[in-house]
């Protein structure tokens, strides 16, 4: 799940949600090997997301992870479709107690790092010292060139065979819905028609939205359709988090705990999300060098 920088700044006490990665630190020197000339400073520093990046892209562990999950949902899936009372959504998200059970069956699947592999951006951010920002992110979308997660393709098609539809509910602006369809439909993952795309910016009628939360477009998936099942690489895919600190944070597992593994399913993502500026109090103001700080501080160094 994808969120602008702005955004969080402006709801971090309200709500989590994805946030980019960090910058690399421009402190760093270049290699001794190499001579300095030959090499820019953006290519030689350190970042502090290389090895997640790298994690994601180089390593059968994560390949390994996706799979396990994706297949693990699949084996849930006639289970949750013959129980009537099945659903996976909160129950103050589903406005229509009771009558759900007569409405088609859907999955809500986030998009960015659920379904579709943005690495190749972050590698980008990481080879050229950048940190995310809208304009690099709507070019890297608008390539189309997303792949998808290991696993996602045969879970997505088992379940449109079983009659089942999916929705990509994303924090992708609204204006990135066309490009963000064709590379969804490009890769062969079902895309029923335009509808299916609730992204930032849906208009969702008598639900007051706040920030780049999902709630209001949870509920409007539980308008017409039984949601199954839902997807996501971070917390605030499945519920609304009001306070991102790591003490709200733990709260809220602690109460879904149970959920996960048959109504929610987490994907890895080590590489951004509301779990890192968790860390330094949200404040992307900070300096990166402040922020790497507050991220050492919150090692546990005898656990």
């Amino acid at each position: 799940m994808r969120l602008p920088k702005p955004a969080l700044l402006a709801s971090a006490l309200l709500l989590s949600a994805c946030t980019p990665s960090a910058p690399a630190d421009t402190k760093g020197a270049p290699p001794s090997a190499a001579p300095a000339a030959a090499q820019s400073p953006a290519a030689t520093a350190p970042s502090d997301n290389l090895n997640a990046v790298l994690w994601i892209q180089r390593s059968e562990e994560y390949r390994a992870n996706s799979l396990s999950i994706f297949r693990a949902a699949a084996d849930h899936l006639d289970a949750a479709l013959a129980e009537k009372n099945w659903d996976a959504l909160v129950p103050e998200e589903r406005e229509l107690i009771g009558t759900a059970t007569a409405l088609p069956p859907a999955v809500i699947m986030d998009i960015d790092e659920t379904v579709l592999d943005n690495s190749p951006y972050q590698a980008r951010l990481i080879q050229n010292g950048l940190e995310y920002n809208d304009i690099t992110w709507a070019q890297w979308v608008a390539e189309k060139k997303a792949k998808p997660v290991p696993g996602v393709l045969d879970f997505a098609r088992a379940a449109e065979a079983k009659g089942v539809t999916i929705l990509y509910l994303s924090n992708r602006a609204q204006h990135l819905q066309q490009a963000t369809l064709a590379n969804l439909r490009a890769e062969g993952l079902p895309v029923k028609d335009e509808s299916v795309f609730l992204g930032l910016g849906t208009v969702v009628e008598g639900c007051e939205q706040h920030g780049t939360e999902k709630t209001c477009r949870r509920r409007l998936a539980g308008r017409d359709y039984r949601v199954l099942m839902q997807f996501g690489d971070q917390l605030g895919d499945f519920v609304d988090i009001l306070s991102n600190t790591p003490e709200a944070r733990t709260a809220l597992l602690d109460e879904y705990g149970d959920w996960f593994g048959e109504r929610w399913w987490m994907l890895a993502n080590p590489s951004y999300g509301g779990w890192e500026p968790a860390q330094f109090n949200n404040a992307w103001n900070q300096p990166a060098g402040a922020r790497r700080e507050a991220k050492r501080a919150a090692l546990d160094l005898a656990r």
